[in-house]
């Protein structure tokens, strides 16, 4: 599974090129739900598995809003990139999208799909 080029970024994490994107709309479970938001994570060169990095906060454009909406900076994603790196995911291996939780004040934990 690649990500889709239109809306990606470029992002470079300790030498290494990566390309992030945050869905523009919500999920319905995002929107009404109150599910978090996330954003997708891969390697420049997409051969290898997706990182998926849910925050704990919601995504801004949703309808039902129960705390205030925080934005994804590039820093953001190069600390959930590090994170995950140090957890285990490998841009490289083919695979399963990977999942990285946020949760506030808690250490980063991998789940494979």
């Amino acid at each position: 599974m690649a990500l889709v080029r239109k809306g990606s970024r470029e992002i470079t994490v300790d030498g290494r090129a990566y390309r992030w994107r945050v869905r523009h709309r919500p999920t319905y479970y995002q929107d009404c739900m109150g599910d978090r938001l996330s954003f997708a994570v891969e390697s420049a060169d997409p051969r290898g598995a997706v990182l998926v990095v849910r925050t704990p906060f919601p995504h801004p454009s949703a309808l039902v809003l129960r705390e205030e909406p925080t934005a994804v900076t590039p820093a953001g994603v190069a600390r959930a990139v590090r994170a995950a790196l140090a957890s285990g995911w490998v841009p490289d291996r083919p695979g399963a999208p990977v999942t990285v939780d946020l949760p506030p004040r808690r250490p980063i934990q991998l789940v494979d799909h």
